[in-house]
Parts: structure tokens; sequence; C-alpha cells
């Protein structure tokens, strides 16, 4: 077999995509999904969150597992450092779904990857956070993201893994577009 004829093998089950897209266009009601995650105060500005399950494609889907995270601010913010910032779990989340979109672009166009990373960086005004002036934007002004991507491929090819990787991203869509958020108190 000549390295012509082997197939990419990138750990993502497209068929398995292709199969819940497919299941989707008879059913588009299915593709209602609701994500959930919990967070509990710890001491100071560190808390503690948790996801295991969701509803999708019709039903609650139970998880393999709970996933937990710890947040905190740095010490030079007069906290513990006992975990991520928020606002660096938002760029881990970003990082995360783009690359994720890569593998699976990948995969269904047979380009076998050998490495990818990508590098992130968020500008913040912390002014705005602190109330120092009402005028500065208390989110991002504005994020970068790099990507070192080795694979089967030309340069052109890459780059349009990761478009559409772009195009595809729900955490992209989540960052780049409003999106109603509604707070409330029990």
């Amino acid at each position: 077999m000549s390295t012509t004829d082997k197939k990419a093998d990138n750990g993502v089950n497209v068929d398995a995509l292709l199969g819940a897209r497919e299941m989707l266009e008879q059913t588009p009601e299915a593709g209602a999904f609701k994500w959930r995650a919990t967070c509990d105060w710890i001491n100071g500005t560190q808390s503690h969150s948790s996801v295991e399950g969701f509803f999708g494609f019709g039903a609650e889907q139970p998880r393999t597992r709970e996933f937990e995270f710890d947040a905190d601010h740095p010490e030079a913010f007069a906290a513990k450092d006992g975990g991520a910032t928020p606002v660096e779990y938002v760029l881990v989340g970003l990082a995360s779904c783009l690359t994720a979109g890569v593998a699976s672009v990948a995969q269904n166009r047979d380009i076998q990857l050998r490495s990818v990373r990508a590098t992130l960086e968020g500008d913040m005004d912390i002014q705005g956070i602190l109330g120092v002036d009402r005028e500065v934007r208390n989110g991002f002004s504005g994020i970068r993201v790099s990507f070192e991507i080795d694979a089967d491929a030309s340069k052109d090819d890459i780059e349009a893994l990761v478009a559409q990787s772009q195009k595809r991203s729900a955490v992209y869509d989540i960052i780049t577009n409003p999106t109603i958020v509604s707070v409330e108190t029990k």
C-alpha cells in the first residue's frame, strides 16, 4: 500500500458526525440542545464548577463522568490563585472548539494531522472591571488565535481547515455574536 492509499486517522469518527447530521436533516427538532454547568463559591474569588449531563437529540444525555473546574484569580489580584481565571476559561473554550474543528475537518477531508497547536491571547484593560474608568469595556477588546499545524497538506489546505473550523465553531460564534443572557436569583 502506498502512502497515497493510506487513509487519514486523526481519531475523529466522521461517519458518526455525518450520521448525526443526516438524522438532524430528518428530525431538526432533535438539534435543540441544552448545555448545563453548576458553580459553587468556595471562598474569596475561588469557585468550583462542574458539568455532567446535557439535553440533546430529544432526550437527556448522560456523560461518562462529571467534569470539574476550579476558577480563581492570581495573587496579583489579592486572590489565592486556586485556578484559571474565568476569562482564561473562555480562551480555553475557544481554543478547544477551534482545534476540535480542525481535527474533524481534516479527518473528513482525509488529511493526516501530525500536530496542532493553537495559541490564544486576549487583550483586556482591567480598569473597566475595577470601576476605574466606566468607558472601558469589562471584557476582551480583542482575541488573537494563532495555529501551528503540521499535516500532510499544502498551506492552502491547512488554511482551509482553519477557516472551516472557524465557520462551524460554536464558541467562536458565541464570542463574536451577541447572545441573550438572562440572570435571576431564586
